[in-house]
């Protein structure tokens, strides 16, 4: 995201805040599958005034008493969709500072975040740039010439630039968690593909089409043999603002005529099966999406469409999943800004993201930026100097920040394979409950209101009483 968007959402949300102190992490028990003891659940709780910070609390007990305060029943007969994983965006930013770490100090913190077990928080999903995104050091492609050039047999293409820190970093987070999911996204195709030869902006030259096609295809399997499997990309980030660096714009005709003749049949000639993933953008256009899966020739290519929140209403995913049930959703970015505070950023992301995107049918919920150092670099120019990641890095010193605290509340304990089910919702205490993997049920709770409520949970035959305060976050798992 350009710092002109970010601007825009923290005006629209973050009106008046003041900038917030670092979040540090307080000790925990448990392991991603909680072990919960008979006729109690576990709870894991946030404040927003920072006074327990995802930490676990004293086991709520099962009674078949009558429920106090409002109810949230869990029923298991409704299902939804599939879980595939929460997570951060890994910028070429993020890989750097860890990779500057020294190696014991980045293997503690990336097993804090990767591993499953423990103290950890099972991240479990993870998105890269295809190419530099706005938050690498520097501009770059992997087939960068000279002015004037082309290679339309993508002769010089290399990853050599990922190689650096990127790849390093990944193959480390893949021996923590060998089961990761990873999205890759362009920022931005090879200048001498564009329009207007340029890294910011302009729009992808049609007789480059087929070529940007097998870039996707030899990203793949370059990565494929650096032991990364990338199991879905999107077409383009952003494709609908092109005043980033770097950045691409990408019509929703554009992307649709892309994607049914050159894209889609190259995956399918070369027998890629990483998925196609349309839009990767805001909320306030679900046309765009719309427009790519009305297109029967190229429906047949596209596994779903991803999302950001930085225009347009939650419910919006909705609409897409009403007029193509058969196609996933996915959420795939939203950034905490560095002068935005954590008893806003809290509750906002957690009822509106966490509960708010998977209620509306997506199977990711990502957090933009998983590490900045204290000025929020490494960035390019006019790229966003206001990202705050999920960790700040100070050299081997790490501060734990807000979107961390947001997505551990469900990374840990919503497993990947996890299937949504029914749960009640109302205005003051969205939720949102999931059946795992390993049989178990986590409900997500909020408390949108200005005052602690006392509250239960039902289910089956049974009434489990808790109180959350004014703001808080809490995940229940039994």
């Amino acid at each position: 995201m350009s710092l002109l968007s970010k601007q825009t959402l923290s005006l629209a949300l973050l009106l008046g805040l003041g900038l917030g102190t670092s979040c540090q992490r307080i000790p925990q028990s448990g392991t991603s599958s909680a072990s919960v003891k008979k006729g109690t659940a576990a709870f894991w709780l946030t404040n927003p005034d920072k006074s327990v910070l995802f930490q676990s609390q004293t086991a709520p007990t099962w009674t078949t008493n009558a429920a106090t305060g409002a109810v949230i029943e869990v029923d298991d007969k409704q299902t939804f969709q599939t879980i595939d994983g929460f997570g951060y965006c890994l910028t070429g930013g993020s890989a750097e500072l860890l990779h500057r770490m020294t190696p014991a100090a980045r293997t503690a913190i990336l097993k804090e975040l990767f591993a499953t077990d423990g103290n950890n928080i099972g991240v479990s999903y993870l998105r890269l740039s295809i190419g530099a995104s706005d938050l690498d050091a520097t501009v770059f492609s992997y087939d960068d010439l000279p002015e004037g050039q082309t290679d339309p047999t993508l002769a010089k293409f290399s990853l050599a630039p990922d190689k650096q820190h990127l790849i390093p970093v990944l193959k480390e987070i893949l021996a923590i968690n060998p089961s990761i999911k990873i999205l890759g996204s362009p920022w931005s195709p090879p200048t001498w593909m564009k329009t207007n030869g340029n890294s910011k902006g302009g729009s992808l030259k049609p007789e480059f089409y087929d070529a940007y096609a097998r870039y996707f295809a030899k990203y793949v399997q370059g990565m494929k043999a650096e032991g990364i499997r990338i199991d879905a990309i999107t077409v383009q980030n952003e494709p609908l603002h092109p005043g980033n660096n770097p950045s691409l714009l990408m019509l929703a005709e554009q992307q649709a005529e892309f994607v049914k003749k050159n894209l889609g049949p190259t995956f399918k000639k070369e027998k890629i099966d990483t998925k196609i993933i349309v839009y990767d953008h805001n909320a306030d256009r679900p046309d765009y999406p719309l427009t790519i899966l009305n297109d029967s020739e190229a429906k047949q290519y596209v596994d779903g469409s991803a999302f950001h929140l930085y225009a347009g209403p939650i419910d919006a995913l909705s609409k897409v999943h009403d007029a193509h049930p058969d196609k996933n959703l996915y959420f795939t970015e939203q950034w905490v800004g560095s002068k935005s505070q954590f008893a806003e950023n809290l509750p906002w992301h957690m009822r509106t993201l966490i509960i708010g995107a998977t209620r509306n049918w997506a199977r990711t919920v990502l957090e933009w930026n998983l590490a900045a150092d204290p000025q929020q670099n490494p960035h390019t120019p006019g790229g966003c100097t206001e990202c705050r990641g999920a960790l700040t890095l100070d050299g081997n010193n790490v501060t734990r920040e807000d979107a961390y605290y947001i997505i551990a509340h469900a990374s840990k304990f919503v497993r990947p394979g996890s299937v949504r089910i029914g749960s009640t919702t109302s205005e003051t205490l969205p939720n949102v409950a999931y059946k795992t993997p390993s049989g178990q049920r986590v409900v997500i709770v909020q408390n949108n209101s200005k005052e602690t409520q006392a509250f239960s949970l039902r289910h089956a035959g049974k009434t489990l009483s808790t109180t959350l305060n004014a703001g808080a976050a809490g995940t229940y798992v039994w």
